[in-house]
């Protein structure tokens, strides 16, 4: 038996409980010993899952790392603009991290992170937990034994899902920018390393196209009070209901403990966030700025194409298609879930059938799973799959992804390396 790593968790909403969840399921391997939470009953449900002491429980972050370095990791998973502080600390006191994606809000903070991380001799894992789902890393498989011969071009989707959006990028906290970061940043920073991973290339150029159309106030509907709480005539019909979608639908966990910022949220309690906060207020009058359908056009080297849609009009789901000098390949992460090779010379399809796992609410596709997983075998320097990559990688792609915004709010082609120089020396 190798040996069991310990955890510190800073940050204990969705994204940290669910990693430490499943390293509560790998006792042989992992021992979650610490957590930074300023909600207190997340806190508490850490604590008592894990069995972690009061002396290890903090309201601040800044209070556990003043311990020093108790443990071998630190997962960070913080709101997006929190990232930074936390990880400084944890690279200066040695530990090894794994960072919620985004890295930063901040391109600068995002190389700030790699430089520091590479001089420490620290490894920070980026969750792009895509990399880590059978049907993403069995496509990757399949490109790289050359069933397809050479790569030319991918068309990826994006589908986020009309509801989703309306919880996640409308009233809840990526919905303005400038309390998270830009939509393809916080939402698609996973397609655009899925993107390069695949293809295996650099990116040379960037072009983009969105906008924010619909979740925007003149398209209420007419009568419709600030909040669903008040009473819509259209709410009998309405998908973005608050009512119907936070308080009725008692078994939705994800939106009732968002809303409420409470693990355990009763009826009580979702009915006031109804009252009080942005998600009980009608869709379309929020104060979200963020796109709701982009479509990123990208050049890599060798001449490969890609083509990125972000939309949110759709039930959900990432649709793949990658064409080859030799076949082509379907992929999607709903309905079958498998895998279609097309085969020019024999002019015949295979279907690969890929166990995806869970939706997004329980795993990402069993992402979640893989990540922590291969994080251990890799800390361990037992790791021999292709999925990980370190900071300087990650960060590379997030760059894309800055890169793209630009393109899109300058109607502009990007030129990736003038743009990477550009950063390089105004981080300096």
């Amino acid at each position: 038996m190798g040996k069991v790593l310990k955890v510190v968790l800073v940050g204990a909403g969705n994204r940290g409980k669910a990693y430490t969840d499943i390293m509560k399921e790998m006792p042989e391997r992992y021992q979650v010993i610490a957590v930074a939470e300023p909600i207190e009953s997340r806190r508490r449900e850490i604590a008592e899952k894990h069995g972690i002491g009061r002396e290890m429980c903090f309201a601040d972050w800044r209070d556990l790392f003043a311990l020093g370095k108790i443990g071998d990791v630190a997962v960070i998973a913080t709101m997006d603009a929190q990232h930074y502080a936390p990880a400084v600390e944890a690279i200066d006191l040695k530990y090894d991290i794994l960072l919620e994606k985004p890295v930063s809000p901040s391109p600068a903070e995002c190389l700030d992170i790699a430089r520091r991380a590479e001089a420490a001799r620290v490894h920070v894992v980026v969750c792009h937990v895509l990399r880590y789902t059978a049907l993403f890393t069995r496509v990757k498989e399949l490109i790289d034994a050359g069933r397809i011969g050479k790569v030319v071009s991918v068309n990826h989707e994006e589908c986020v899902g009309n509801v989703h959006q309306s919880h996640s990028f409308v009233r809840g906290n990526w919905g303005n920018s400038e309390r998270s970061s830009f939509m393809l940043l916080q939402k698609s920073c996973h397609d655009m390393d899925i993107l390069q991973w695949l293809i295996g290339k650099r990116c040379k150029k960037v072009q983009s196209f969105g906008a924010l159309s619909y979740f925007r106030e003149e398209n209420a509907p007419v009568g419709a009070p600030q909040r669903c709480m008040d009473g819509c005539p259209q709410g009998e019909t309405c998908p973005y209901n608050a009512v119907k979608l936070y308080l009725e639908d008692k078994g939705n966990d994800w939106f009732r403990t968002a809303c409420t910022r409470e693990a355990e949220p009763t009826d009580e309690m979702v009915e006031k966030a109804l009252r009080t906060t942005q998600y009980g207020k009608c869709v379309f009058r929020c104060d979200n700025d963020v796109v709701d359908h982009q479509t990123v056009n990208l050049l890599f080297e060798d001449d490969v194409t890609a083509t990125f849609t972000m939309n949110a009009f759709n039930r959900g789901g990432r649709f793949l298609h990658v064409f080859g000098t030799g076949g082509e390949i379907h992929a999607a992460t709903e309905g079958d879930r498998s895998i279609q090779v097309y085969d020019f010379a024999t002019r015949r399809e295979e279907e690969i059938p890929v166990c995806a796992g869970n939706g997004i609410v329980t795993g990402h596709g069993g992402g979640d799973t893989g990540i922590v997983e291969t994080l251990y075998e890799y800390l361990a320097g037992s790791y021999k799959g292709c999925s990980i990559s370190d900071i300087s990688i990650s960060v590379d792609n997030h760059l894309i992804a800055f890169a793209a915004e630009e393109a899109r709010m300058t109607g502009t082609v990007v030129e990736f390396d003038e743009y990477v120089r550009r950063l390089a020396i105004g981080s300096c």
